[in-house]
Parts: C-alpha cells; structure tokens; sequence
C-alpha cells in the first residue's frame, strides 16, 4: 500500500512540474510563448488560450504578436468557443489588415458568429449579426476560395429568417380557427410572399393563404359570399400556377370543387 502511495506522490510530483504547469506559473513572458505555441501546434488549444490569455497584453506591438493573435483566435475557434473566436479573428484583421491571414481571419470570424445564431423560434439577433459579418466578408472579398462556404452559410441564415416570418404568419392562419379572423392570415401572408419572393416557404405560403381565403369564404355572412368565393378561387389559381404539382393537390381540388358548387348558385 505505501508502495501505491509512493508511486501516486510522485506521479502528482512530476506533473506539477511539467514544462506546461512551470510555464503558468513562470513571470517570463518568452517561456509562456514557447510553451503555449508548443500546446497549440500539439492541438492541445485549452492548455494553449490559458498561457495566451496571460500573455497577450504584453505582446501586442511586438513582432511575434502576429503570429500570437493568429494562434489565439485559432484555438478558441478549434474549441469552439465561437463568441470569442469571432471577435478574436476580428480584432486580428483590425490590428494586422496587411497580414496573409486577413481573408482567412475575415471568413473564420464570420464563421463563428454564424454559429451563434439561434434556432429560428427564437430572437434572431444574432442571425442578422452574422449575415451582415459574412455579407461584408462575401463583397470585400468576391473571389475567395471560401466563397461557396460564405455563400452557403448565408443562404442557410437568411432561410432561417424567413421561416420564422413564415411561420409568424402562418399563425394566423391557425389562430384564425378560433378568431374567425381569416382576413389578418390572408394580409400577413401576402405581406410575407411580397417580402420573401424567391423563399423555398412559397408554395406553402400560397397553400395557407387558399386555405384562409377557402374559410372566410364558407363561413361568410351571405352579401359578402360571392366576392370571397372568387377571391377564394383567384387563391387557388395562383398556387397551382406555382406549383402545378403541389403536395396540396388533392385536399385544394376537393376544396375547389366546393367553392365552384357555391358559385353556381350565383350564376
């Protein structure tokens, strides 16, 4: 047992003087350097931001700085710290806009600001954050070899704005159920397909904005029925002109054919 003991003293003995804990506790600056370059080039990043954060305020204006900020925002983005890696890469291309790294630092720091944005239920902050990093990224510079990433990125941020605004509207088109206010579903969806014209959420805005006009129409008090039945139909029309072979199909057909019925009655 006092074997065991031994042997646990002085394994605990020898990593509390290794050259990375000697590194954090030392007063000099070049040695922290050494090691923490050490620990990031040995992908160990956690060990690597410790030393950096102790060092980096003494460093700047100093000719290895570049190459200290360069590490610094790597490792925080290798750990996906994205907030801080984001603003690390910034103040890097701020600091050194002259450096070979600045179009890399500029994606890598849009990158991780993207990487904060929230799921689209939620407030969306953050997601109008990082498409302006990444548009401003995309129109400085146009000829990237990151330019497919930037693109993608920001086609997948601004789809997710504008499934929250779809689904915004589409509430009130769930709402409607119980206000029988289908005329605020109809506007909030028209408001929304004027806004987004070319969203991959049309066919379904289209299909929420028939089904509203459909509702208003059958539950229509009588001087008000035939001008909503056509609006109703106009609806219908407009979505099959979009999307002749809609998933809607076969529930808008049926619904069609009702409408049609309630209109011969006018005629």
């Amino acid at each position: 047992m006092n074997r065991f003991f031994y042997a646990l003293f002085t394994v605990l003995v020898l990593a509390s003087c290794s050259p990375y804990q000697k590194a954090l506790k030392s007063e000099d600056v070049a040695t922290k350097y050494a090691v923490a370059t050490e620990m990031y080039e040995a992908g160990k990043y956690t060990k690597a931001i410790r030393l950096f954060e102790q060092i980096a305020p003494s460093f700047r204006g100093k000719p290895q700085a570049e190459k200290l900020f360069y590490m610094f925002a790597q490792s925080y983005y290798k750990t996906n710290q994205n907030y801080l890696s984001g603003y690390q890469f910034e103040s890097f291309a701020s600091s050194y806009p002259r450096s070979e790294k600045i179009e890399e630092a500029l994606f890598l720091s849009a990158e991780s600001y993207s990487k904060l944005s929230p799921r689209y239920s939620l407030e969306q902050g953050d997601t109008y954050k990082a498409i302006d990093k990444m548009q401003t990224f995309i129109d400085r510079f146009p000829n990237s070899e990151y330019l497919p990433q930037a693109n993608e990125i920001t086609k997948n941020l601004r789809e997710k704005l504008e499934k929250k605004a779809f689904e915004i509207a589409r509430q009130y088109h769930t709402t409607g159920g119980w206000t029988r206010d289908y005329g605020a579903a109809i506007k909030a969806l028209d408001n929304f397909i004027i806004e987004y014209p070319g969203t991959p959420f049309k066919e379904a805005a289209l299909y929420y904005k028939f089904d509203s006009a459909y509702l208003l129409a059958v539950n229509s008090v009588e001087n008000k029925k035939k001008e909503r039945l056509e609006f109703a139909k106009s609806s219908y029309d407009n979505l099959i002109k979009f999307a002749p072979t809609t998933g809607y199909k076969k529930e808008v057909d049926n619904k069609l054919e009702e409408i049609t019925k309630e209109l011969q009655k006018y005629n």
